[in-house]
Protein backbone atom coordinates (compact mmCIF):
# COMPACT_ATOMS: atom_id res chain seq x y z
CA UNK A 1 0.00 0.00 0.00
CA UNK A 2 1.04 3.17 -0.75
CA UNK A 3 2.69 5.49 1.83
CA UNK A 4 0.15 8.49 0.87
CA UNK A 5 -3.08 5.90 1.66
CA UNK A 6 -1.70 4.49 4.56
CA UNK A 7 -1.36 8.02 6.01
CA UNK A 8 -5.06 8.75 5.22
CA UNK A 9 -6.07 5.48 6.97
CA UNK A 10 -4.54 6.64 9.87
CA UNK A 11 -5.88 10.16 9.50
CA UNK A 12 -9.44 8.64 9.32
CA UNK A 13 -8.59 6.23 12.58
CA UNK A 14 -7.44 9.57 14.37
CA UNK A 15 -9.88 12.46 13.54
CA UNK A 16 -13.59 12.78 13.37
CA UNK A 17 -15.32 14.28 10.19
CA UNK A 18 -15.04 17.44 11.64
CA UNK A 19 -11.45 17.79 12.09
CA UNK A 20 -10.91 16.15 8.94
CA UNK A 21 -12.68 19.14 7.03
CA UNK A 22 -10.35 21.25 9.21
CA UNK A 23 -7.03 19.29 8.58
CA UNK A 24 -8.13 19.89 4.40
CA UNK A 25 -8.90 23.43 5.37
CA UNK A 26 -6.07 24.17 6.87
CA UNK A 27 -3.65 22.35 3.94
CA UNK A 28 -5.59 23.96 1.02
CA UNK A 29 -4.55 27.34 2.68
CA UNK A 30 -0.68 26.26 2.39
CA UNK A 31 -1.28 25.20 -1.00
CA UNK A 32 -3.00 28.77 -1.70
CA UNK A 33 0.06 30.33 0.22
CA UNK A 34 -2.71 32.11 2.77
CA UNK A 35 -0.20 30.39 5.52
CA UNK A 36 3.05 32.08 5.00
CA UNK A 37 4.59 30.56 8.39
CA UNK A 38 4.21 26.57 7.14
CA UNK A 39 5.68 25.94 3.35
CA UNK A 40 5.38 22.19 1.83
CA UNK A 41 8.40 20.06 1.92
CA UNK A 42 10.53 21.02 -0.88
CA UNK A 43 12.00 18.21 -3.17
CA UNK A 44 14.02 19.73 -5.09
CA UNK A 45 17.11 18.27 -3.28
CA UNK A 46 15.97 15.08 -3.91
CA UNK A 47 15.38 14.88 -7.27
CA UNK A 48 19.13 17.09 -8.06
CA UNK A 49 21.04 15.37 -5.72
CA UNK A 50 24.50 16.45 -7.10
CA UNK A 51 23.25 20.21 -6.92
CA UNK A 52 25.72 22.06 -5.27
CA UNK A 53 27.26 18.68 -4.32
CA UNK A 54 31.17 20.18 -3.80
CA UNK A 55 33.87 17.41 -3.72
CA UNK A 56 37.74 17.92 -4.17
CA UNK A 57 39.19 15.92 -6.95
CA UNK A 58 41.26 12.95 -5.05
CA UNK A 59 44.55 13.66 -7.36
CA UNK A 60 46.59 16.53 -6.60
CA UNK A 61 47.73 18.85 -10.09
CA UNK A 62 51.02 17.68 -12.28
CA UNK A 63 53.59 20.71 -11.80
CA UNK A 64 54.83 19.69 -14.65
CA UNK A 65 53.62 19.16 -18.66
CA UNK A 66 53.43 15.62 -19.83
CA UNK A 67 55.64 14.75 -22.40
CA UNK A 68 54.11 14.30 -25.54
CA UNK A 69 55.38 11.76 -28.38
CA UNK A 70 56.98 14.18 -30.91
CA UNK A 71 58.52 12.41 -33.69
CA UNK A 72 61.95 12.77 -34.06
CA UNK A 73 62.38 11.92 -37.76
CA UNK A 74 62.99 14.18 -40.54
CA UNK A 75 60.22 15.73 -42.72
CA UNK A 76 61.78 14.04 -45.88
CA UNK A 77 61.05 11.03 -43.92
CA UNK A 78 57.78 11.51 -43.88
CA UNK A 79 57.18 12.76 -47.68
CA UNK A 80 58.65 9.49 -48.18
CA UNK A 81 56.08 7.34 -46.55
CA UNK A 82 53.32 9.51 -47.57
CA UNK A 83 53.80 8.97 -51.34
CA UNK A 84 54.17 5.26 -50.57
CA UNK A 85 50.41 5.36 -48.60
CA UNK A 86 48.75 7.65 -51.20
CA UNK A 87 50.89 7.40 -54.61
CA UNK A 88 51.52 10.93 -55.02
CA UNK A 89 54.00 13.43 -53.00
CA UNK A 90 52.29 16.15 -49.87
CA UNK A 91 51.64 19.00 -51.43
CA UNK A 92 52.56 21.98 -50.07
CA UNK A 93 50.18 24.63 -48.14
CA UNK A 94 48.26 26.52 -50.80
CA UNK A 95 47.48 29.94 -49.58
CA UNK A 96 44.63 32.10 -50.56
CA UNK A 97 45.47 35.50 -52.71
CA UNK A 98 45.83 38.00 -49.63
CA UNK A 99 46.66 36.11 -46.86
CA UNK A 100 49.12 36.13 -44.38
CA UNK A 101 52.18 33.93 -45.51
CA UNK A 102 54.24 31.71 -42.68
CA UNK A 103 58.11 33.47 -43.01
CA UNK A 104 60.70 32.07 -44.75
CA UNK A 105 62.75 31.48 -41.75
CA UNK A 106 60.18 29.66 -39.67
CA UNK A 107 60.68 26.00 -39.63
CA UNK A 108 58.59 23.21 -38.07
CA UNK A 109 60.66 22.24 -34.84
CA UNK A 110 60.10 18.85 -34.66
CA UNK A 111 60.25 17.67 -38.26
CA UNK A 112 62.02 20.59 -39.56
CA UNK A 113 60.01 20.91 -42.29
CA UNK A 114 60.01 24.33 -44.38
CA UNK A 115 57.59 27.40 -44.09
CA UNK A 116 55.55 26.06 -47.36
CA UNK A 117 54.24 23.11 -45.10
CA UNK A 118 53.48 25.17 -42.32
CA UNK A 119 50.41 27.40 -41.82
CA UNK A 120 48.82 29.42 -39.02
CA UNK A 121 45.78 27.28 -36.91
CA UNK A 122 43.95 30.04 -34.68
CA UNK A 123 42.80 32.63 -37.60
CA UNK A 124 43.56 36.36 -37.13
CA UNK A 125 45.51 35.69 -34.10
CA UNK A 126 48.50 34.13 -36.05
CA UNK A 127 50.35 32.59 -32.82
CA UNK A 128 49.89 29.09 -33.30
CA UNK A 129 51.52 26.94 -36.45
CA UNK A 130 50.15 23.50 -37.61
CA UNK A 131 52.57 21.37 -39.88
CA UNK A 132 50.92 19.44 -42.71
CA UNK A 133 53.91 16.85 -42.73
CA UNK A 134 53.97 15.85 -38.67
CA UNK A 135 50.49 17.43 -37.66
CA UNK A 136 52.81 18.66 -34.68
CA UNK A 137 51.12 22.56 -33.22
CA UNK A 138 53.65 24.91 -32.26
CA UNK A 139 54.03 28.64 -31.07
CA UNK A 140 55.19 30.84 -33.96
CA UNK A 141 57.09 33.22 -31.19
CA UNK A 142 57.87 32.38 -27.55
CA UNK A 143 56.29 35.13 -26.12
CA UNK A 144 52.69 33.80 -26.98
CA UNK A 145 54.07 30.16 -25.62
CA UNK A 146 51.54 29.31 -22.52
CA UNK A 147 52.75 29.94 -19.16
CA UNK A 148 50.81 27.83 -16.64
CA UNK A 149 52.03 26.20 -12.74
CA UNK A 150 49.47 23.22 -12.93
CA UNK A 151 47.72 20.57 -15.37
CA UNK A 152 45.14 18.59 -14.92
CA UNK A 153 45.79 14.94 -14.10
CA UNK A 154 43.44 13.73 -15.85
CA UNK A 155 43.66 15.11 -19.06
CA UNK A 156 46.88 16.96 -18.87
CA UNK A 157 45.36 20.15 -20.15
CA UNK A 158 47.06 23.35 -18.18
CA UNK A 159 44.81 24.58 -15.86
CA UNK A 160 43.72 28.61 -15.63
CA UNK A 161 43.45 30.82 -12.87
CA UNK A 162 39.67 30.67 -12.21
CA UNK A 163 39.52 32.73 -9.10
CA UNK A 164 42.27 34.63 -7.31
CA UNK A 165 41.62 35.19 -3.46
CA UNK A 166 43.86 36.54 -0.69
CA UNK A 167 44.14 33.09 1.17
CA UNK A 168 43.52 30.90 -2.44
CA UNK A 169 43.93 30.70 -5.94
CA UNK A 170 41.45 28.38 -7.58
CA UNK A 171 42.41 27.13 -10.63
CA UNK A 172 40.27 24.97 -13.37
CA UNK A 173 40.27 22.62 -16.30
CA UNK A 174 38.72 24.04 -19.28
CA UNK A 175 38.77 20.63 -21.16
CA UNK A 176 34.93 20.01 -21.97
CA UNK A 177 36.48 16.18 -22.27
CA UNK A 178 38.40 15.79 -19.70
CA UNK A 179 38.04 12.29 -17.94
CA UNK A 180 37.31 13.74 -14.49
CA UNK A 181 33.86 15.81 -16.26
CA UNK A 182 32.79 13.35 -18.23
CA UNK A 183 32.82 10.94 -15.05
CA UNK A 184 31.22 13.36 -13.16
CA UNK A 185 28.63 14.16 -16.28
CA UNK A 186 27.98 10.17 -15.98
CA UNK A 187 26.04 10.56 -12.43
CA UNK A 188 23.82 13.34 -13.41
CA UNK A 189 20.48 11.78 -13.95
CA UNK A 190 17.77 13.12 -16.56
CA UNK A 191 16.40 16.50 -14.62
CA UNK A 192 20.06 17.47 -13.40
CA UNK A 193 21.03 16.94 -17.23
CA UNK A 194 18.45 19.58 -18.25
CA UNK A 195 19.43 21.83 -15.38
CA UNK A 196 22.63 22.09 -16.39
CA UNK A 197 22.43 23.68 -19.51
CA UNK A 198 20.61 26.67 -17.62
CA UNK A 199 22.46 26.20 -14.06
CA UNK A 200 26.06 25.27 -15.11
CA UNK A 201 27.80 26.62 -12.25
CA UNK A 202 25.82 24.90 -9.43
CA UNK A 203 26.96 21.85 -10.78
CA UNK A 204 30.54 20.73 -9.98
CA UNK A 205 31.76 18.87 -13.05
CA UNK A 206 35.46 20.31 -14.09
CA UNK A 207 38.37 19.56 -12.26
CA UNK A 208 39.33 22.05 -9.31
CA UNK A 209 42.40 22.98 -7.30
CA UNK A 210 42.35 25.02 -4.79
CA UNK A 211 46.00 26.04 -3.90
CA UNK A 212 45.86 28.02 -0.68
CA UNK A 213 48.55 30.39 0.62
CA UNK A 214 48.90 29.68 4.13
CA UNK A 215 52.36 29.38 5.26
CA UNK A 216 53.59 26.83 7.65
CA UNK A 217 53.96 29.38 10.53
CA UNK A 218 50.78 30.76 10.44
CA UNK A 219 48.92 27.42 11.07
CA UNK A 220 48.81 27.92 14.88
CA UNK A 221 47.31 25.30 17.27
CA UNK A 222 44.67 26.15 19.84
CA UNK A 223 46.22 26.43 23.08
CA UNK A 224 44.76 27.85 26.85
CA UNK A 225 46.27 31.16 27.70
CA UNK A 226 48.87 31.73 30.44
CA UNK A 227 46.98 32.70 32.93
CA UNK A 228 48.10 35.32 36.02
CA UNK A 229 47.29 32.42 38.53
CA UNK A 230 50.38 30.74 39.88
CA UNK A 231 49.65 27.43 40.68
CA UNK A 232 52.62 27.49 42.94
CA UNK A 233 51.19 29.83 45.26
CA UNK A 234 47.61 28.34 45.96
CA UNK A 235 46.30 28.95 48.80
CA UNK A 236 44.60 25.41 49.21
CA UNK A 237 47.78 23.61 48.25
CA UNK A 238 48.64 21.44 45.10
CA UNK A 239 46.49 17.82 47.01
CA UNK A 240 43.98 20.41 46.30
CA UNK A 241 44.59 21.13 43.13
CA UNK A 242 44.66 17.44 42.21
CA UNK A 243 41.28 17.10 43.50
CA UNK A 244 39.94 19.80 41.40
CA UNK A 245 41.12 18.30 38.40
CA UNK A 246 40.41 14.74 38.94
CA UNK A 247 36.12 15.61 39.67
CA UNK A 248 36.35 18.28 37.32
CA UNK A 249 37.82 16.49 34.03
CA UNK A 250 38.55 12.75 35.11
CA UNK A 251 34.85 12.12 36.38
CA UNK A 252 33.45 14.75 34.03
CA UNK A 253 31.43 17.11 36.50
CA UNK A 254 30.40 20.75 36.38
CA UNK A 255 32.58 23.59 37.97
CA UNK A 256 29.67 23.89 40.50
CA UNK A 257 29.21 20.03 41.37
CA UNK A 258 32.96 19.94 41.73
CA UNK A 259 33.00 22.60 44.34
CA UNK A 260 29.76 20.91 46.26
CA UNK A 261 31.71 18.05 46.52
CA UNK A 262 34.62 19.21 48.06
CA UNK A 263 32.41 20.95 50.45
CA UNK A 264 30.27 18.22 51.27
CA UNK A 265 32.68 15.60 51.05
CA UNK A 266 36.42 17.15 52.17
CA UNK A 267 34.96 20.04 54.39
CA UNK A 268 37.23 22.18 52.02
CA UNK A 269 35.66 25.50 50.98
CA UNK A 270 35.84 27.29 47.54
CA UNK A 271 33.78 29.04 44.65
CA UNK A 272 32.77 27.13 41.13
CA UNK A 273 34.74 30.22 40.06
CA UNK A 274 37.47 29.00 41.62
CA UNK A 275 37.67 25.69 39.77
CA UNK A 276 37.54 27.59 36.31
CA UNK A 277 40.79 29.58 37.60
CA UNK A 278 42.47 26.82 38.65
CA UNK A 279 41.79 24.44 35.79
CA UNK A 280 42.78 27.62 32.75
CA UNK A 281 45.85 28.50 34.64
CA UNK A 282 46.80 24.12 35.15
CA UNK A 283 45.67 23.38 30.87
CA UNK A 284 48.65 26.08 30.14
CA UNK A 285 50.52 24.08 31.50
CA UNK A 286 48.94 20.58 30.32
CA UNK A 287 49.19 21.35 26.72
CA UNK A 288 53.06 22.00 26.60
CA UNK A 289 53.00 18.18 28.43
CA UNK A 290 50.48 17.01 25.68
CA UNK A 291 52.66 18.59 22.75
CA UNK A 292 56.26 17.13 24.16
CA UNK A 293 54.75 13.57 25.09
CA UNK A 294 52.65 12.64 22.15
CA UNK A 295 55.28 10.43 21.01
CA UNK A 296 54.94 8.69 17.34
CA UNK A 297 51.86 8.10 15.62
CA UNK A 298 50.06 4.95 13.43
CA UNK A 299 49.87 4.57 10.21
CA UNK A 300 46.47 5.35 10.25
CA UNK A 301 44.91 8.41 11.76
CA UNK A 302 41.18 9.36 11.90
CA UNK A 303 39.93 12.78 11.74
CA UNK A 304 36.59 14.48 12.54
CA UNK A 305 35.25 17.48 14.30
CA UNK A 306 32.53 18.08 16.77
CA UNK A 307 30.58 20.77 18.06
CA UNK A 308 30.62 22.59 21.23
CA UNK A 309 29.26 26.95 21.97
CA UNK A 310 30.91 28.99 23.08
CA UNK A 311 29.65 32.42 24.09
CA UNK A 312 25.88 30.89 22.54
CA UNK A 313 27.49 30.36 19.10
CA UNK A 314 28.62 26.72 17.16
CA UNK A 315 32.17 26.09 17.64
CA UNK A 316 33.99 23.24 16.47
CA UNK A 317 36.83 20.95 17.88
CA UNK A 318 39.00 19.13 15.31
CA UNK A 319 40.05 15.79 16.98
CA UNK A 320 42.45 12.60 15.11
CA UNK A 321 43.37 9.62 16.89
CA UNK A 322 45.65 7.24 16.77
CA UNK A 323 44.41 3.71 15.23
CA UNK A 324 46.51 1.24 16.77
CA UNK A 325 47.61 3.30 20.38
CA UNK A 326 44.29 5.24 20.83
CA UNK A 327 46.28 8.34 21.81
CA UNK A 328 44.43 11.98 20.23
CA UNK A 329 46.81 13.28 18.30
CA UNK A 330 45.27 16.68 17.86
CA UNK A 331 42.91 19.01 19.14
CA UNK A 332 42.21 21.95 17.72
CA UNK A 333 39.37 24.53 18.42
CA UNK A 334 37.88 26.85 15.73
CA UNK A 335 34.53 28.90 15.10
CA UNK A 336 35.02 27.32 11.58
CA UNK A 337 34.89 23.70 9.80
CA UNK A 338 36.61 25.24 6.65
CA UNK A 339 39.71 24.42 5.39
CA UNK A 340 42.67 26.23 7.45
CA UNK A 341 41.46 24.92 10.90
CA UNK A 342 41.65 21.15 9.10
CA UNK A 343 45.06 21.70 7.57
CA UNK A 344 46.19 23.14 11.28
CA UNK A 345 44.66 19.79 12.89
CA UNK A 346 45.70 17.87 10.29
CA UNK A 347 49.21 19.41 10.60
CA UNK A 348 49.66 18.88 14.22
CA UNK A 349 48.36 15.07 13.36
CA UNK A 350 51.11 14.34 11.57
CA UNK A 351 54.01 16.13 13.49
CA UNK A 352 55.97 13.55 15.11
CA UNK A 353 55.81 11.08 11.93
CA UNK A 354 59.00 9.09 10.57
CA UNK A 355 60.09 11.55 7.14
CA UNK A 356 60.23 8.23 5.48
CA UNK A 357 56.23 7.14 6.96
CA UNK A 358 53.33 6.78 4.77
CA UNK A 359 50.12 8.31 6.37
CA UNK A 360 47.15 7.55 5.84
CA UNK A 361 44.29 10.18 7.20
CA UNK A 362 40.59 8.91 7.08
CA UNK A 363 37.89 11.22 7.46
CA UNK A 364 33.88 11.96 6.61
CA UNK A 365 33.10 13.73 3.54
CA UNK A 366 34.29 17.43 4.35
CA UNK A 367 35.94 18.49 1.74
CA UNK A 368 37.74 20.80 4.18
CA UNK A 369 39.99 17.16 4.36
CA UNK A 370 41.27 16.90 0.85
CA UNK A 371 42.04 20.34 -0.20
CA UNK A 372 43.94 20.43 3.35
CA UNK A 373 46.06 17.36 2.59
CA UNK A 374 46.80 18.67 -1.58
CA UNK A 375 48.57 21.91 0.43
CA UNK A 376 50.38 19.51 2.99
CA UNK A 377 51.38 17.56 0.32
CA UNK A 378 52.99 20.27 -1.83
CA UNK A 379 54.27 21.80 1.48
CA UNK A 380 56.04 19.41 3.32
CA UNK A 381 56.90 17.29 0.17
CA UNK A 382 55.01 14.27 1.92
CA UNK A 383 52.78 11.67 0.23
CA UNK A 384 49.55 12.01 2.78
CA UNK A 385 46.95 9.60 1.24
CA UNK A 386 43.53 10.35 2.56
CA UNK A 387 40.23 7.92 2.88
CA UNK A 388 37.11 9.04 3.22
CA UNK A 389 33.76 7.20 5.09
CA UNK A 390 30.66 8.98 3.68
CA UNK A 391 27.23 8.37 5.65
CA UNK A 392 26.14 4.95 8.01
CA UNK A 393 26.31 2.72 5.63
CA UNK A 394 28.73 1.25 3.03
CA UNK A 395 27.78 2.42 -0.14
CA UNK A 396 31.14 2.31 -1.48
CA UNK A 397 34.66 -0.11 -1.35
CA UNK A 398 36.55 2.47 0.62
CA UNK A 399 33.81 3.34 3.29
CA UNK A 400 33.81 -0.25 4.14
CA UNK A 401 37.60 -0.90 3.80
CA UNK A 402 37.87 2.07 6.41
CA UNK A 403 34.98 2.20 8.72
CA UNK A 404 35.78 0.82 11.31
CA UNK A 405 38.87 3.72 11.76
CA UNK A 406 36.05 6.06 11.46
CA UNK A 407 34.21 4.19 14.56
CA UNK A 408 37.17 5.45 16.68
CA UNK A 409 36.80 8.65 15.86
CA UNK A 410 33.35 8.80 16.56
CA UNK A 411 33.24 6.77 19.99
CA UNK A 412 36.21 9.56 20.85
CA UNK A 413 33.36 12.18 19.96
CA UNK A 414 31.12 10.46 22.13
CA UNK A 415 33.58 10.86 25.02
CA UNK A 416 34.36 13.67 24.44
CA UNK A 417 30.79 15.03 24.57
CA UNK A 418 30.31 12.98 27.78
CA UNK A 419 33.20 15.51 29.23
CA UNK A 420 31.91 18.71 27.96
CA UNK A 421 28.52 18.53 28.19
CA UNK A 422 28.59 19.58 32.32
CA UNK A 423 30.16 22.81 31.04
CA UNK A 424 26.54 23.75 29.30
CA UNK A 425 29.13 26.03 27.40
CA UNK A 426 31.57 28.26 27.63
CA UNK A 427 31.72 32.33 28.41
CA UNK A 428 35.05 32.51 26.69
CA UNK A 429 37.02 30.91 24.07
CA UNK A 430 40.10 30.21 26.38
CA UNK A 431 37.65 28.37 28.98
CA UNK A 432 36.88 26.02 25.99
CA UNK A 433 40.41 25.70 25.02
CA UNK A 434 41.50 24.87 28.52
CA UNK A 435 38.98 21.66 29.13
CA UNK A 436 39.58 20.32 25.69
CA UNK A 437 43.38 20.51 26.63
CA UNK A 438 42.68 18.94 29.96
CA UNK A 439 40.57 16.41 28.48
CA UNK A 440 43.23 15.42 25.97
CA UNK A 441 46.08 15.55 29.32
CA UNK A 442 42.98 12.49 30.82
CA UNK A 443 42.61 10.43 27.80
CA UNK A 444 46.05 10.38 26.63
CA UNK A 445 47.78 9.82 30.42
CA UNK A 446 45.38 8.87 32.54
CA UNK A 447 42.50 7.02 31.08
CA UNK A 448 42.34 3.42 31.14
CA UNK A 449 41.28 1.29 27.73
CA UNK A 450 39.99 -2.16 27.90
CA UNK A 451 41.81 -2.88 24.54
CA UNK A 452 44.76 -1.35 25.45
CA UNK A 453 44.50 -4.22 28.68
CA UNK A 454 43.36 -1.16 30.98
CA UNK A 455 46.71 1.33 30.28
CA UNK A 456 46.43 4.93 28.92
CA UNK A 457 47.40 5.09 25.14
CA UNK A 458 50.66 7.11 26.58
CA UNK A 459 52.68 5.09 29.03
CA UNK A 460 54.54 7.07 31.99
CA UNK A 461 56.46 5.61 33.81
CA UNK A 462 56.46 8.41 36.65
CA UNK A 463 53.16 7.64 37.01
CA UNK A 464 53.07 3.66 38.12
CA UNK A 465 53.53 4.01 41.32
CA UNK A 466 50.74 6.94 42.13
CA UNK A 467 47.30 4.88 42.86
CA UNK A 468 44.68 7.53 43.20
CA UNK A 469 44.47 10.11 40.49
CA UNK A 470 44.39 13.38 42.11
CA UNK A 471 48.13 11.95 42.57
CA UNK A 472 48.72 11.37 39.02
CA UNK A 473 47.21 14.77 38.49
CA UNK A 474 49.79 16.46 40.94
CA UNK A 475 52.99 14.20 39.24
CA UNK A 476 51.67 15.60 35.44
CA UNK A 477 51.98 19.25 36.37
CA UNK A 478 54.64 18.74 38.37
CA UNK A 479 56.42 17.10 34.99
CA UNK A 480 54.98 19.63 32.81
CA UNK A 481 55.69 22.62 35.17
Amino acid sequence: MPKIARFIIWICSKFTKSEIEQIISGLADILQDRNPEVKPKDDFKEKHPNYRNFAVPPLPPLTKSPKKEVPNKNYTYFLAEYVKVHGRPLSPVRCRAGSVRVPDIVVCPCCNAPHNYLYYNDGKKRTQLLCKVCGQLFQADKRFQRKTKYYCPYCHHALFTWKQRKEVSIYKCCNNNCEYRMRRMSKLNEREKELVKTRSSQFKLTYQYREYHFALNELTHSAPEHEFLNLTKIHNGPNVLGLILAFYVSFALSARKTAYVLRSVFGISISHQTVLNYAAAAAFYCHNFNMKHKGPIDLISAGDETYIKIMGKQHYVFLFISSDSLKITAYHVADSRETLPAIIAMNEAIRTADPEQGIILVTDGNPSYPAGIHYLNAQRGKNLAHRKVIGLQNLDSESEAYRVFKQLIERLNRTFKHHVKPSHGFNSLNGAIALVTLFVTHYNFLRPHMSLKWKPPVHLPELETITTIQGKWQKILSLAA
